[in-house]
């Protein structure tokens, strides 16, 4: 009886156990968490932090899903190594557990800015539903807040401020939010949502270090130029550091982040990973690429294990992501890579639409829209057919898209 063995109990994760159970139905499966509760909606946790939901919509499976499906859960079970020689998994606690087939699966944990007093009570990352829990306490008791991170993640904490009717300064490196894949065009309407929810973006800042009181809470956050910034709590998200530390010694090719290939296979034989963790090779860009997408998450674990058990390698890997954000009173969604590409077309249609498209080699590769998210679908197909489009950008940022205003694919090639 083959055993398979999951380290990681997130979306991509859970999409392994529940698609090798359906692909090996006498196999025996184990999924081993450091966390206390099993999978969890990592997108509805902001919505539960703003005071918008319960808990309780937010939970995907409970602990009968697993033992309906025939499948160990170990929760709040830490790994301390994985030995590939004699391909056992080591716990900190009770008996090694032996696999045939390995997933890793653990993703992240927020990156710590390296000031003083970043530890201090009232500092937050938002990554687990515990933290969302904690988020939201802060948020509804205090009045003043910081925010330090400017990209995906961070505008989370924006929005939570808005939410919760608490006055927020978001301080911002450069000189705009997430300025590897936005011009001043599209950010500035980005930064307006914020001040619509009361939270002011501050440019060409960021955090030198946390001033805190004698009990140890955070009161203020000082800037790199010295202008200082009283707050009752702060959100910090500029990134993640991955989970692999109890991998050293096991052989894994690692370039921030575990090294797949486009089966969800690592250099180790029978060791796969899925998930953030991953530094996957990308079929759509010809080159090896990240996503934190959940979306891109879940189709790494169910094609991880539809490769796990078969007999030889039975499926690709090939995912656009997309990554939405409702906080505001216009949508926003970056797919595919939105922060590669050596060329971009873009237009600003109104005060709150605005589109732009980045290209490689001719291709798309990515883009972000605000306003009309309309487009997304055929700018999807364009980067799974991988046409070469970039010379046709006029017809790309026409207010409605039209695929037939473009030249027949096949009359590209001379």
């Amino acid at each position: 009886m083959t055993q398979y063995v999951i380290i990681g109990d997130g979306i991509s994760g859970s999409s392994a156990a529940e698609t090798l159970r359906e692909e090996a139905p006498d196999s025996e499966i184990t999924v081993i968490t450091d966390e206390g509760e099993p999978l969890y909606n990592r997108i509805l946790i902001k919505e539960h932090a703003k005071g918008k939901l319960p808990e309780a919509p937010i939970s995907i499976h409970d602990e009968e899903w697993y033992d309906e499906r025939d499948i160990e859960l170990s929760l709040n079970t830490h790994v301390t190594s994985v030995d590939t020689d004699e391909k056992v998994v080591r716990i900190h606690q009770g008996e090694d557990v032996p696999y045939d087939k390995l997933l890793v699966a653990t993703g992240g944990t927020p990156t710590q800015l390296p000031v003083e007093n970043s530890d201090a009570d009232g500092i937050h990352h938002f990554w687990t539903f515990q933290d969302a829990r904690r988020i939201r306490e802060s948020a509804e008791a205090g009045e003043d807040a910081v925010v330090v991170g400017a990209g995906l993640l961070g505008i989370d904490f924006a929005a939570v401020c808005g939410a919760q009717g608490v006055s927020g300064k978001y301080l911002m490196r450069g000189d705009r939010w997430w300025r590897y894949a936005l011009s001043a065009d599209g950010a500035e309407i980005m930064h307006q949502g914020m001040r619509d929810v009361g939270v002011e973006p501050v440019f060409d800042s960021g955090v030198g270090q946390f001033e805190t009181d004698d009990d140890g809470h955070v009161t203020a956050a000082i800037d790199p130029n010295g202008d200082r910034y009283e707050c009752d709590w702060a959100g910090v998200a500029i990134g993640l550091t991955f989970n692999t530390e109890f991998l050293r010694g096991a052989g894994l090719e690692e370039d921030n982040g575990i090294v797949v290939d486009e089966y969800m296979r690592t250099n180790v034989e029978d060791v796969y990973a899925a998930g953030d963790i991953t530094r996957f090779y990308d079929v759509l860009l010809g080159e090896q690429a990240q996503n934190g997408s959940w979306g891109s998450a879940k189709e790494q674990g169910r094609v991880a294990a539809i490769n796990m058990a078969a007999d030889d390698e039975a499926e690709v890997f090939e995912w656009v992501s997309s990554y939405s954000i409702t906080h505001f009173d216009f949508p926003f969604l970056s797919f595919g890579h939105p922060t590669l590409g050596d060329e971009h077309a873009e237009r600003r249609y109104s005060d709150t639409e605005w589109r732009r498209v980045a290209f490689k080699d001719g291709k798309i590769v990515g883009g972000v829209l605000i306003g009309d998210l309309s487009p997304q679908s055929k700018f999807k197909q364009l980067m799974r057919e991988q046409r070469v489009v970039a010379d046709q950008a006029d017809a790309l940022m026409k207010k409605s898209v039209d695929l037939d205003d473009l030249a027949p694919a096949q009359s590209q090639e001379q």
